[in-house]
C-alpha cells in the first residue's frame, strides 16, 4: 500500500507541480558605449604613441564599468576610468580614479573627466 496526501496523490508527484517563485530578471551589465570607447580609445592611443601608457584592461561589472590603464601589465593600474550609472544624477556616472585611489574628476561628460588625463601643451 502507498502512502497518500491529502489530496489523494502520492508525495513525489505533489512536488513535481510546484510552481517556482517569480523573481526580478537580473540587472542589465553596465558597459560602455561606442562614443565612449571612441573617445577612451583616441586618448589612449595618444599616450601609448609618447610611450606613457602600455597596456589596459576593461571590466564590465553589473554596477559599473572599468576601464584600467596601465604602464607595465605587471603593475597595479595608473588611472582607471570607471562608469557608474547609479551615481550619474549626483556626482556624474564618469570618473577618473588614480592609483592610490584618490578621485582626480567626476562628472556627468566623460570628455570634460578625460581632460585631466590629457598632457599639459609643450611649448615649442
Amino acid at each position: 500500500m502507498t502512502e497518500r496526501t491529502s489530496a489523494g496523490s502520492r508525495p513525489d508527484e505533489a512536488a513535481g507541480h510546484v510552481i517556482p517563485f517569480p523573481t526580478r530578471a537580473a540587472p542589465p551589465q553596465i558597459a560602455f558605449n561606442r562614443d565612449e570607447l571612441r573617445t577612451i580609445f583616441n586618448l589612449y592611443g595618444r599616450q601609448v604613441a609618447a610611450g606613457e601608457w602600455r597596456d589596459y584592461a576593461l571590466d564590465f561589472r553589473r554596477d559599473k564599468a572599468v576601464f584600467s590603464i596601465y604602464r607595465r601589465s605587471s603593475e597595479m593600474p595608473l588611472y582607471r576610468i570607471e562608469k557608474d550609472p547609479k551615481l550619474a544624477r549626483r556626482q556624474g556616472a564618469y570618473a577618473v580614479i588614480a592609483a592610490s585611489g584618490q578621485i582626480l574628476k567626476r562628472g556627468t561628460e566623460l570628455v570634460r573627466v578625460l581632460a585631466v588625463l590629457e598632457p599639459a601643451p609643450k611649448a615649442v
